[in-house]
């Protein structure tokens, strides 16, 4: 009996043993390909063959290609801004943009009227007197045409009056003729001297009438109105600068006076919108028209944007917003879909595609590493990271184009596996 149980407590042993072997070996087989590069802790992607895409990448603005320029209007007198539309503010074709104070107009436009009924009165006064003459010198016309028929009819008698009779009625036909024709001269002296006089005074009317046309034009022209559908972009107002050196220009704002021809706001053309950015010297080598672009707006950062260059200035222009000067070019992008959203200002980031290599060994700008001027990768192999020296042929957006130094397939750490856990 001791035998037997001797052999049974020998088995137990043996398979327990055997069990703590096994989970020895197996504790040894899960640590032993991390034994090296503590590769638990360190993320790491694969070496991939495929495309690589270079960018250039510009910063610019959203612009439109078409926009009205709504200006004060010329001799209006002294000009106020009375209302101002909100900077930003949906429009409708007609509906009113900026209105300035007709004070000054309203004066001139009630003198003027003021002068034009005194002058009409003037016209009326002189006709009522011109009538009243020519009443009394009709008067007077058949007064010595009645004297002159009658001296007429005592001339007929001749055959029965003396001689001496005869010539006094003979006389006074003379006379009441003469008459008759100092009349008919004083009639038409009247009707000139009347029309000479009529004539001054319509002149000043007309001119009254001109002035008062003309302030009336002026006011109609103190509001002004858009001619098309769009959004309102309230100007720069040149002469509210807030500091003589360096200061903010200000907009218009209601209460500002301004000048003649004065530009107060602009309407853009939104079905003409594009995005437009200055290329530096070091790239313009680079980017061609036709080129696939991507615009990501600062004031709408939910979408992408595609377009293309759509032209870039033969000419450079000197860019001083950095020192040492640079020299820039003028580079247009069409986009395709315009996002309603967009207005004319807003800030955005472009990244223009120069080329596409096609079947590139490409990893992620994170797995290259700058060691003393050495660029190297971090290749897992043996259960442990590896540090391997790299020739980079091109670095792209987040994407570097190895030359030389990996294969197809491998993985690289993306985070220096020599560093503590805590510094990585």
């Amino acid at each position: 009996m001791r035998h037997t149980g001797s052999r049974k407590s020998f088995a137990r042993k043996l398979w327990l043993g055997l069990f703590v072997l096994a989970a020895a070996g197996a504790g040894v087989g899960l640590w032993g390909p991390w034994g090296k590069g503590k590769a638990p802790v360190v993320p790491a992607a694969e070496v991939k063959l495929g495309e690589f895409v270079d960018y250039v990448e510009l910063r610019g603005e959203i612009r439109v290609r078409s926009s009205t320029v709504i200006t004060a209007p010329y001799n209006a007198g002294d000009l106020q801004i009375l209302k101002l539309c909100r900077d930003g503010a949906p429009i409708k074709k007609g509906d009113v943009v900026v209105q300035f104070d007709p004070t000054s107009l309203q004066r001139s436009a009630d003198q003027y009227r003021s002068t034009l009924r005194q002058v009409e009165a003037e016209i009326q006064r002189a006709n009522a007197q011109q009538r009243l003459r020519e009443e009394q010198i009709l008067t007077d016309v058949m007064s010595a045409q009645f004297g002159l028929d009658r001296a007429r009819l005592d001339a007929s008698t001749r055959d029965v009056i003396s001689a001496i009779e005869n010539e006094k009625n003979l006389l006074a036909v003379a006379k009441a003729e003469q008459k008759v024709r100092e009349v008919e001269t004083r009639i038409t002296s009247s009707r000139v001297g009347a029309e000479a006089d009529l004539a001054g005074t319509l002149r000043r009317r007309d001119k009254a009438q001109a002035d008062l046309d003309q302030a009336e034009r002026n006011m109609a022209a103190l509001t002004l109105t858009s001619p098309v559908d769009g959004m309102i972009t309230i100007l720069p107002n040149s002469r509210a600068r807030t500091s003589i050196l360096g200061g903010t220009v200000p907009v218009f704002k209601e209460g500002d006076r301004t000048y003649a021809g004065a530009a107060i706001a602009e309407v853009p053309e939104l079905s003409t919108i594009q995005a437009n950015a200055p290329v530096y010297e070091a790239d313009r080598g680079k980017v061609a028209l036709g080129q696939p672009v991507t615009v990501r707006v600062d004031g709408v950062p939910d979408k992408e944007h595609k377009g293309r260059v759509g032209d870039i200035s033969t000419l450079a222009k000197l860019d001083y917003s950095s020192y040492p000067t640079r020299k820039s070019f003028d580079l247009t992008v069409r986009l395709e879909q315009p996002d309603p959203r967009l207005r004319p200002g807003m800030s955005a980031n472009f990244r223009v595609e120069v080329e596409r290599l096609p079947n590139s060994i490409v990893i992620p700008a994170g797995a290259v590493f700058d060691k003393g001027g050495r660029i190297v990768a971090y290749v897992l192999a043996n259960g442990g990271f590896e540090e391997r020296m790299l020739e980079i042929a091109r670095r792209g957006d987040g994407q570097i184009l190895v030359a030389r130094g990996l294969k197809q397939g491998e993985r690289v750490a993306l985070k220096d596996p020599t560093l503590p856990v805590d510094q990585r």
